[in-house]
């Protein structure tokens, strides 16, 4: 590969001057590093490199790694947020929430434990979420039992998403290779999620 070449796949622009920087690439390339080199690998110093700038020209965009590491959060979290279907009743939109989580998750098997113990910013959170919780309001349930319920999905998702990927390599067959593993991840996840979902059903239909 030539010096051009090498800038251009690392983003350079024309002439190999780096192209300009933006927030959502930023966060974009974070991501990719996360998914290849795992979480520690995820420095300033190693994002500047894969960007092709010095790693002092990313902190006109994120003012440290802990902030950049939020920001990985919340674009992640927002892939797996979801259009609701007309009419769609809560129970069945925070269902689909739930098995889009998980696909994020389990597509950036690195980023699991990341969101596992950074949450999301509550009011970038909120906003997100704004029409899966108008859903529980048009149903009558008020704004906290409809937290607590999202929270707790969540929650579960994650700490499932956890189990299923946070095996160490070597010591177990991954769902990544071992169907018969994905499959068995797959049933517990779903049982596990309906019984969560009708459970608040059940309880907001007899606090009505």
């Amino acid at each position: 590969m030539t010096q051009t070449a090498r800038r251009r796949s690392q983003g350079g622009g024309r002439g190999g001057r780096p192209a300009t920087l933006t927030p959502e690439r930023v966060v974009a390339a974070a991501v990719e590093i996360l998914d290849a080199e795992g979480l520690e690998a995820l420095t300033m110093r190693r994002l500047g490199a894969h960007l092709g700038v010095a790693a002092m020209s990313l902190y006109r965009h994120v003012p440290n790694r802990d902030a950049l590491l939020a920001e990985v959060v919340t674009h992640l979290f927002s892939e797996a947020v979801i259009e609701l279907g007309p009419e769609e009743p809560w129970h069945e939109a925070l269902t689909r929430l739930a098995v889009a989580y998980r696909g994020t998750l389990l597509a950036h098997p690195h980023a699991v434990p990341l969101l596992a113990t950074h949450p999301v910013d509550t009011d970038r959170g909120l906003a997100l979420l704004a029409g899966l919780l108008g859903r529980f309001e048009d149903s009558g349930v008020g704004e906290q039992d409809a937290l607590t319920a999202v929270q707790s999905v969540a929650v579960y998702v994650l700490g499932h998403a956890l189990a299923q990927v946070g095996t160490p390599s070597g010591t177990a067959p991954t769902t990544a290779t071992d169907p018969a593993a994905a499959a068995f991840y797959d049933r517990w996840f779903e049982a596990g999620l309906a019984a969560m979902v009708s459970g608040f059903e059940r309880r907001f239909a007899g606090d009505r």
